[in-house]
């Protein structure tokens, strides 16, 4: 019985090394996606300004978790005053493992950053002090760009004018602090599609905008199901959104022509206002007026590879009113 004892204690302590090994590793050689390239720098011009203005507004929307957002309007829109500001709140009532506040993206912000640094960030996930951001930062997606398209939200973010703001750190939730070490990966490049291959040139945007992310069932941590097939619920206090299948079948894009998909994008265009919302109204986590902003040529491209994909057989409830 003794040796029995003695060599469940020894299997014990054996895992508790290897335990104590794995987070050590974890904590201290996670996540490795190589150093900040010192040597990189964005020329700044007002063609990649202006670029990258349009990137950041109206197709990665960079600018839209990087402001406070009204969810007492229709599709939350940035508060007035508070773009690339910072301080959106991510927690544990909308299905974060924690707390995460979105920083401020403005010179305030990211002054001391060097532009290597900045885009390591944007393509893998890792700040300046080598640990991860939570990926509701589409940095993998960012990681598949065109070079120059990420150079060119930096030169934007550059130039605007800073704020001066104050905001609380991220915190994730533990074990996940542990697991987001894992998830930052080397960036992979693409150049991007001629416009002219509509349905390349498309593919690119709906990366570039992350569509995926949310129009895909996403549950206990991990996405499931095909791509664009909807299904990925978001909870609000009046009730649970549910994305769209974006796939061409009867139960998504299949009925839908070219102009109708243009159209459902620009009557958010600029003369449309926010409908203020009652308790129990459906209300949308797609940021409308932003995505409204996209070049109609753009907006086509992601409707030829939208209607590309297979078509996935997937009903979806889009909103269930808390009862």
């Amino acid at each position: 019985m003794k040796k029995i004892l003695k060599i469940a204690a020894y299997l014990v302590t054996a895992l508790v090394l290897v335990i104590i090994g794995a987070v050590a590793y974890v904590s201290f050689a996670l996540p490795n996606v190589g150093p900040a390239d010192p040597e990189f720098k964005v020329e700044i011009t007002p063609e990649k300004i202006e670029h990258g203005k349009y990137l950041a507004n109206h197709v990665m929307v960079c600018i839209d978790c990087h402001s406070k957002r009204d969810f007492s309007l229709f599709s939350a829109p940035p508060i007035p005053g508070t773009e690339a500001t910072g301080g959106e709140r991510f927690d544990a009532t909308m299905g974060f493992p924690g707390v995460f506040i979105s920083p401020n993206i403005t010179p305030f912000g990211i002054g001391e950053w060097t532009d290597g640094e900045l885009f390591r960030l944007i393509t893998t996930g890792v700040r300046r002090d080598g640990t991860p951001i939570f990926p509701i930062m589409p940095y993998h997606s960012y990681g598949k760009m065109d070079v120059s398209d990420i150079e060119a939200v930096i030169a934007y973010i550059r130039s605007v004018d800073p704020v001066e703001t104050s905001h609380p750190k991220s915190k994730p939730d533990f074990p996940f602090n542990l697991i987001m070490r894992t998830m930052p990966v080397e960036a992979s490049f693409t150049k991007k599609p001629d416009p002219s291959n509509q349905v390349a040139y498309g593919g690119y945007l709906v990366n570039a905008s992350a569509c995926a992310d949310c129009h895909t069932k996403f549950e206990d941590g991990a996405y499931v199901g095909e791509p664009m097939a909807g299904g990925r619920e978001f909870a609000f206090p009046d009730g649970i959104l549910t994305t769209p299948n974006l796939t061409p079948h009867a139960t998504g894009l299949a009925n839908w022509t070219e102009e109708m998909f243009l159209q459902r994008f620009k009557m958010y265009s600029e003369n449309y206002t926010a409908e203020k919302l009652k308790p129990g109204d459906f209300q949308s986590i797609m940021p409308w007026v932003m995505y409204a902003g996209m070049k109609e040529e753009d907006l086509k491209a992601i409707f030829a590879y939208l209607k590309s994909l297979p078509p996935t057989d997937n009903t979806i409830v889009k909103f269930k009113p808390k009862s």
